[in-house]
């Protein structure tokens, strides 16, 4: 019996042989695994920083590039506003030319369209 008490005992220290050598084992295992996902967290934030920076100056050629874009339409619409203003100054130069024209050629004509056309503003004013 004691044969049997002693590879029963041999056998208990393996088992806890063992269990202390996977625990050993899992425990190497688990500092690998934190520094594996520190590592990827290191990674994570260098790559997040540098697409930020990328991102960055993509946007600000982009918004430079917007910028004067805009910028140019501004002045194309202002040109447009200036080029609009002189054409109304000459239509109205032009229909006070013609009525100076007519009043010298033909007052009384010139006077019975005033008065046709006050009379239609003033019929139209009313309803």
């Amino acid at each position: 019996m004691s044969n049997m008490s002693n590879t029963a005992r041999d056998t208990a220290k393996d088992a806890r042989d063992a269990a202390k050598e996977a625990g050993n084992v899992a425990s190497a295992g688990a500092g690998d695994i934190q520094e594996d996902l520190q590592a990827l967290r290191e990674d994570v934030t260098r790559l997040t920083q540098q697409l930020g920076g990328i991102l960055a100056a993509k946007g600000n050629k982009v918004w430079a590039r917007a910028r004067s874009n805009v910028g140019g339409a501004v002045s194309d619409a202002q040109d447009k506003g200036m080029e609009a203003v002189g054409a109304v100054r000459d239509v109205g130069d032009n229909v006070v030319d013609a009525i100076d024209e007519s009043l010298r050629t033909r007052p009384y004509t010139t006077l019975a369209l005033v008065a046709a056309i006050g009379f239609l503003f003033g019929a139209t004013w009313r309803r």
